[in-house]
């Protein structure tokens, strides 16, 4: 995205063109009103990449255009950023500008940031990170106290503090706490990411029983869906975020919540009975488990036939999706044994084509 894409005017208008968009692709799904979800219309992300471009004895950040990767944009504040990034930007730029050790071969610079004040920086160089480096990056460190600082280098990855902020999100007025490690991932809008909560404790709220969820990631939906179901199994394949919600389960104070490292298709094989159920399955309690509603976050991807075999089983489904065309899909799969009740579209990601979208299914014969 470039800088001049993000014009706050234009915001509510680009929304409706999405929305037409979205609408005009599932057209041909029965489905009922869409209920549309706003974000901010600036400082929304919380986290933001940047090249750094070295011009003599001046650099500064840079985007570049699609359509011309070569010619850089600068961008010294950058609108879709959180507060707190365009804060830092130029503070952090000024810091290192005379500082020959930080400066020399730095190509690029990463923000995480939270709602509640927290920074991550990442500087990426092409050039190994050495002793020399670590000094000076410690007194850089020491000018900005409530940032964390991270030096990356072929691979080589220094913390000089810690490698993760810790995130509060408010949910119907209840604050749920989250790790969320550099370069993991975590939703970039916060405030959408209140609004998808929200929205999945409301179309569940007549459920009960169990649940089981795929692609967990770092818990962000396991942990305020645990207070309405008796046990929860979910499961991730990123060892990182498996990490992060073993973590965030303990900090909220989930005692019914159960994590395991396992790719979806090896968990659809297991459930399915195509395969013995693996060990940690069966410790987590899969056997016991009576799921009433399973909670699916795929990647770009969508579903493969595997899972959608096993999910058609279960009488509730609640879908988030980051691809509408492989929604629309996986919903045709789906649609001889399930029924869309609710379907609504998160502006995750304004000023683009990007919308992430939520569906919650019902068993045909439950309606």
């Amino acid at each position: 995205m470039r800088p001049d894409q993000i014009q706050p005017e234009m915001y509510q208008k680009q929304l409706q063109e999405k929305q037409a968009e979205l609408a005009k692709l599932m057209a041909t799904l029965s489905l009922p009103e869409m209920e549309v979800f706003a974000s901010q219309c600036s400082h929304y992300r919380m986290r933001a990449e940047f090249r750094i471009w070295h011009e003599g004895d001046d650099l500064y950040y840079a985007m570049f255009d699609s359509a011309d990767p070569r010619t850089p944009i600068r961008t010294d504040q950058f609108l879709a950023a959180s507060n707190l990034i365009n804060e830092l930007m130029p503070k952090l730029l000024n810091a290192v500008r005379n500082i020959p050790v930080l400066r020399h071969k730095l190509f690029q610079v990463d923000f995480l940031t939270t709602t509640t004040g927290e920074a991550l920086i990442s500087l990426l160089y092409h050039k190994p990170i050495d002793a020399e480096w670590n000094v000076a990056a410690r007194q850089l460190n020491e000018a900005f106290p409530a940032c964390h600082f991270i030096g990356r280098s072929r691979k080589k990855k220094q913390i000089l503090t810690r490698d993760f902020v810790m995130e509060t999100l408010t949910v119907n007025g209840q604050k749920f706490h989250y790790q969320q490690v550099e370069n993991s991932f975590t939703q970039p809008n916060a405030g959408i990411n209140e609004k998808m909560l929200e929205w999945a404790l409301d179309v569940t709220k007549e459920a009960s029983g169990d649940l089981l969820e795929m692609y967990c990631g770092n818990g962000n939906f396991s942990i305020p869906l645990a207070r309405r179901f008796d046990r929860v199994v979910a499961t991730e394949i990123s060892k990182v975020s498996v990490s992060s919600a073993q973590l965030n389960i303990a900090i909220n104070g989930m005692n019914n919540v159960q994590v395991v490292k396992m790719a979806s298709e090896d968990v659809s094989a297991a459930l399915n009975g195509d395969v013995e159920l693996p060990k940690s399955l069966v410790q987590a309690g899969i056997s016991e488990l009576t799921p009433s509603v399973v909670l699916v976050d795929p990647p770009r991807a969508g579903l493969d036939d595997a899972t959608i075999e096993l999910i058609r089983k279960i009488d509730a489904i609640l879908y988030i999706s980051c691809n509408p065309e492989t929604l629309k899909r996986n919903l045709e799969a789906l649609s001889s044994t399930h029924d869309v009740v609710r379907y609504a579209m998160f502006d995750q990601f304004p000023y683009t084509h990007h919308v992430e979208t939520g569906v919650y299914l019902q068993r045909k014969s439950l309606l």
